[in-house]
């Protein structure tokens, strides 16, 4: 990882839920507390980027709105950027509620960049504790962020600084007040950056010695990801760009490449979404450009 790479991405995922819950409607996900991590000149920075890069992503839709610049946003942002961030979050948050409907004392966000959950649910400050494990230079940039815009961190928030990509370090969880009870893990945008043997052993150690009913929610791209195209080319428009950043596409399963792997740490499939499902249960009816991810499935699993 590049020094304050991350910090980028992490800008970027941000600006998409702003710009959702600014102007789209209805609303997969409203991450209403977004706007407040990025500033004026970031937002009309990364628009102005998005805008500028259009030729790269279709310059059909450059050359018919370019005179619209509003519209390429847009399209840009609905089609390529904000789907499967949306419908992944928006998955991921119902499911650590019912969790903690049911007792879940503890919540670990693996890759948690500008999260705004432990913002959103202040009502949840002395019955879950959180966990954001991310690389250091995101998380001074999202504490320098929160400082900026007066919010305090939420005493039930606990930063792990850790680049968990490279090596991960249970222990470093510890250290922040970690407790060996049921947990939901939250592992969203990095199965794909991972070797399929990272992916294994990242669970492995994820869950050792971790309770029953303890949980994880996490996306994977199928075995289609490096030959399918997907609506205007987003999809080989996705695995390009993540080439051209440094950080290669490495993944994609099978779904019974994925059982297999999670049964090795003691898991089993409590849901799993396919494309069409999340396009069902997030996308349907819509009347703008936003449609589920063609390569893209989420899974619920539980250790039994």
């Amino acid at each position: 990882m590049k020094k304050n790479q991350s910090s980028m991405t992490s800008l970027v995922s941000a600006f998409g839920r702003a710009y959702h819950s600014k102007y789209d409607t209805p609303k997969i996900f409203d991450d209403f507390m977004a706007k407040e991590l990025i500033s004026e000149e970031e937002f009309h920075a990364i628009s102005k980027n998005m805008v500028d890069g259009i030729q790269f992503f279709n310059t059909d839709i450059g050359q018919k709105y370019k005179d619209n610049l509003e519209e390429i946003l847009k399209w840009i942002t609905q089609v390529q950027l904000s789907p499967i961030s949306l419908s992944r979050s928006a998955y991921c948050e119902k499911v650590l509620l019912n969790e903690v409907d049911l007792g879940i004392e503890q919540y670990v966000i693996l890759g948690a960049g500008l999260d705004t959950f432990s913002l959103r649910y202040p009502e949840l400050n002395n019955r879950l504790k959180i966990f954001e494990i991310d690389h250091p230079a995101t998380q001074e940039l999202k504490k320098k962020k929160l400082q900026n815009v007066k919010i305090n961190i939420p005493s039930n928030l606990h930063f792990v600084s850790m680049d968990f990509t490279n090596q991960f370090s249970k222990q470093g969880l510890i250290e922040k007040g970690f407790d060996h009870k049921k947990t939901v893990f939250s592992f969203l945008g990095v199965s794909y950056y991972l070797t399929k043997e990272s992916n294994e052993n990242l669970i492995k150690d994820l869950f050792a010695g971790i309770p029953e009913g303890s949980s994880i929610v996490f996306d994977f791209a199928d075995e289609t990801l490096f030959q399918e195209k997907g609506v205007s080319n987003r999809v080989e428009n996705m695995v390009k760009m993540a080439s051209v950043s440094g950080e290669p596409m490495k993944s994609a399963f099978t779904y019974n490449e994925i059982e297999r792997m999670l049964e090795k740490s003691g898991l089993q499939i409590y849901e799993h979404l396919t494309p069409d499902s999340i396009n069902e249960l997030y996308f349907k009816n819509r009347t703008d450009y936003l449609s589920a991810f063609e390569t893209i499935h989420f899974v619920h699993a539980v250790k039994r």
